[in-house]
């Protein structure tokens, strides 16, 4: 069963009555990975994150949304603009739309998305010659073995935030299109090209052919402090697992780099010593010669 709602005399929603109904329960069904990988389907979930996806030029599949967030007008407005590109606009009940969302206090408001499969041949073309000014420069951000889907949100935003190129996780990452990552991301999933479960010899293939300088972030006895490296040039910058960083495979790749600290923490977060390096990129690229 279903009823129509009307915003204009040419535009109609379906309301979904039935945990039976097959968009709910596909939606439902990609809360799991293995789900996201069989289909190629993920959510954007909230009205900020859904506004993003939205504008973005990736591909919505449809959109489910409570009587109560269409009352919201920035959510009326995602709603028009999809029935305009005639994307279903699916009306569920607060209950009904509980068993699609992930959040436990959902505004209301998700959509089901076709994910991007970008390659290292998409991150080369967005990175012109390299040649010119530092701020040309590419900066490829690698994420190895990173599994906290927090860590992993909060770098891509902040590599989006320092302009970067793009981003690659390496096997062993966590998945970039959960739900977390996804939140966490805050929109920056949509806004740079992001390769995923790329392995140590492709990843080395990749830096060789595009010449850039890679940059291995971890405490060694022959690690010189980050600000000391050279961002300027073509660079490539690894940040490990959480709990025992780069691997082997990769730790003598490049030029080892360490945060100095000097207090008595032993450590720092990996998305802080992403933001803490990255940022000195920026420093050294745009800020030298101020």
């Amino acid at each position: 069963m279903y009823a129509v709602l009307f915003f204009h005399k040419e535009d109609k929603m379906e309301r979904i009555e039935s945990l039976a109904n097959g968009r709910i329960k596909l939606a439902a069904s990609l809360h799991q990975r293995r789900t996201r990988e069989q289909t190629g389907k993920f959510i954007a979930e909230g009205v900020r994150l859904v506004e993003t996806a939205v504008a973005s030029s990736w591909r919505v599949d449809f959109m489910i949304v409570t009587d109560d967030a269409l009352k919201n007008e920035r959510v009326k407005s995602i709603a028009e603009k999809l029935e305009a590109r005639r994307v279903p606009v699916l009306v569920a009940s607060r209950e009904l739309y509980k068993k699609a969302a992930a959040t436990d206090t959902p505004q209301g408001v998700l959509c089901v998305m076709e994910r991007r499969a970008w390659t290292m041949d998409d991150i080369a073309a967005s990175m012109g010659t390299g040649e010119g000014a530092a701020e040309k420069a590419p900066l490829i951000v690698v994420l190895d073995g990173v599994q906290d889907p927090g860590n992993a949100g909060t770098i891509l935003r902040t590599a989006d935030a320092v302009g970067a190129t793009g981003v690659i996780a390496m096997k062993g990452t966590t998945d970039f299109f959960s739900d977390k990552v996804v939140r966490s991301a805050m929109g920056s999933l949509f806004h740079l090209p992001v390769v995923t479960s790329v392995d140590t010899a492709d990843l080395l293939t990749f830096v060789e052919q595009q010449s850039l300088s890679v940059f291995v972030t971890m405490l060694d006895d022959t690690a010189r402090p980050h600000f000391d490296a050279d961002f300027t040039v073509p660079s490539a910058i690894v940040f490990g697992n959480e709990g025992s960083g780069v691997s082997g495979a990769l730790r003598d790749v490049g030029e080892k780099i360490f945060i100095p600290m000097r207090g008595q923490t032993e450590s720092l977060n990996v998305a802080t010593s992403a933001a803490i390096v990255l940022y000195e990129a920026v420093r050294q690229r745009y800020y030298m010669s101020l």
